[in-house]
């Protein structure tokens, strides 16, 4: 009874996905056309453009729109050398990477999670539109979905997982920087995410041209018009304090203007702070289990999608992710959290791209949307600071680990590992 109780919900998880998938791809295509949703040209001309010029074996040294590590690439080029139309084939390969994602969070949630995490993807993907298949972010999510799920039992292959990651859009490192136990599992987990990236790198140096020419156009980054950072100025436009434009740059919508600069400092002095928060709270912490790992992963990965200068739709993508292995952890303390990501997963589908034209010129109602997603977002990262804090206080969490996962231990101290050693 139990395993017909299994396999029947897993159906159900699977038929929703069908669902929605196919939504998503019907969209996409243009078969169901909802008004302002016309997203496919990054896929129909900026990617594939990108790919005829990558099969020449150099990167697109003078686009400033290419912001990307070199493995991202790959991922341009390979439905290239698919079957059917670049556009098919980018599509399918998203989907294949969506399903994989799928997989690996009913697998982990069998470990007594439930299917909770499963069911977040299922049903926030799609709330997202068609700009979810018309990105590369549910690749680069996978590989961050499977680091995260192998660092307790198998940190070298998370550390391969979250370097393939990085090469392909920094983020997933993050994975690393927020949840990786000290000692033995963090120094395998670290060398091998740094061999990965130091083989993949030269092997596009010898391979390539231009390979890290990304490095400069992400350097020049503004505010983004979708960003935390750009409110003072969407409020400042409605009350007449603030005269500045929103233009093209560096391949994104952007505040123009005075005042900007000092904004994007801002920004990127909070991320420093981001990135002091977690070391804080690595060393004080001395409980690790697989839900102080995944719990860490989306706290390092919301703090720095909010205090970031971009916030594109796909990023929801991450988050989304990263909340669903959350919810596979019995234990986790990130619940509240998972569901303020998951809500602000149809607000994205509002400003971007129904009313992304009222984003653009600023008005009530633009301001309205953009101001709810992203203080949204600004208090699940905020929620997801104060419970990763205090982790640890209660030492009666680590009797909640899930079935094969080791028992939480305080961290040795460095006296006793040098005896060891």
């Amino acid at each position: 009874m139990a395993m017909r109780n299994l396999t029947s919900g897993t159906v159900r998880v699977w038929t929703g996905w069908t669902l929605g998938r196919v939504l998503l791809v019907i969209l996409a295509l243009g078969v169901l056309r909802v008004p302002h949703t016309d997203v496919t040209s990054d896929v129909k001309v900026i990617y594939q453009g990108w790919a005829e010029v990558l099969r020449t074996g150099t990167f697109p040294l003078d686009d400033v729109t290419w912001q990307y590590p070199p493995l991202a690439g790959l991922v341009i080029l390979l439905p290239l050398w698919l079957p059917g139309s670049y556009f098919v084939a980018f599509l399918a390969l998203v989907a294949a990477c969506d399903a994989a994602a799928l997989g690996l969070l009913l697998r982990a949630g069998r470990r007594g999670g439930g299917r909770s995490g499963a069911w977040l993807w299922v049903v926030t993907v799609p709330l997202l539109g068609p700009t979810a298949y018309c990105r590369f972010d549910l690749v680069v999510t996978l590989v961050a979905i499977a680091a995260t799920l192998s660092l307790v039992s198998r940190p070298r292959l998370a550390g391969v997982l979250a370097g393939l990651g990085a090469m392909l859009k920094v983020w997933p490192v993050l994975v690393l920087a927020g949840a990786t136990p000290r000692g033995h599992a963090a120094r395998r987990a670290w060398t091998a995410c740094a061999v990965t990236c130091a083989a993949v790198c030269f092997g596009f140096a010898v391979s390539t041209h231009g390979a890290f020419s990304f490095l400069d156009f992400q350097g020049a980054r503004g505010i983004e018009v979708e960003s935390l950072g750009a409110l003072p100025f969407y409020f400042g436009s409605l009350t007449g304090l603030w005269h500045g434009r929103v233009a093209m740059h560096y391949g994104s919508l952007e505040f123009l203007g005075r005042g900007v600069q000092a904004v994007s400092h801002v920004m990127v002095g909070l991320s420093l702070l981001s990135l002091a928060f977690l070391l804080l709270w690595r060393l004080r912490n001395r409980l690790w289990t697989a839900a102080t790992v995944a719990d860490a992963a989306l706290t390092a990965v919301l703090l720095f999608t909010v205090t970031s200068r971009v916030i594109s739709p796909q990023y929801l993508i991450w988050l989304l992710g990263a909340a669903a292995v959350c919810l596979t952890v019995p234990a986790t303390r990130m619940r509240p959290v998972a569901w303020l990501v998951a809500a602000a997963a149809p607000l994205t589908f509002l400003e971007f791209p129904l009313y992304f034209g009222e984003l653009v010129r600023r008005s009530a109602l633009g301001t309205a949307l953009i101001s709810a997603r992203d203080l949204l977002l600004l208090a699940a990262a905020l929620l997801a600071c104060i419970r990763l804090w205090r982790t640890g206080a209660d030492a009666g969490t680590a009797a909640l680990t899930p079935p094969g996962v080791p028992a939480a231990s305080p961290a040795p101290p460095a006296r006793r590992r040098a005896t060891a050693r």
